[in-house]
């Protein structure tokens, strides 16, 4: 697990992740013209639970999102 501190709407908290969801998060913030900072203040702005835990269900969604539209593609080509 890598801990890293983010500066979000004024504080800096720090977030516990394994290195694969930092990974993920990266290409997220990249695919969306953001940085990670941004990305991070989004999702603390909806979060129900620990930010960490937030973001982790975040990328989970957004590969959940993609697997999707990758089986539809791949459905269309049938």
């Amino acid at each position: 697990m890598k801990k890293r501190s983010v500066s979000i709407r004024g504080h800096r908290p720090s977030l516990s992740m394994e290195d694969a969801f930092w990974d993920e998060l990266a290409g997220i913030a990249d695919d969306r013209g953001m940085s990670v900072a941004g990305v991070i203040t989004e999702i603390d702005r909806t979060r129900k639970g620990g930010l960490s835990s937030a973001v982790r269900l975040f990328v989970l969604e957004d590969l959940k999102q993609k697997a999707a539209a990758c089986r539809t593609k791949a459905s269309r080509l049938d």
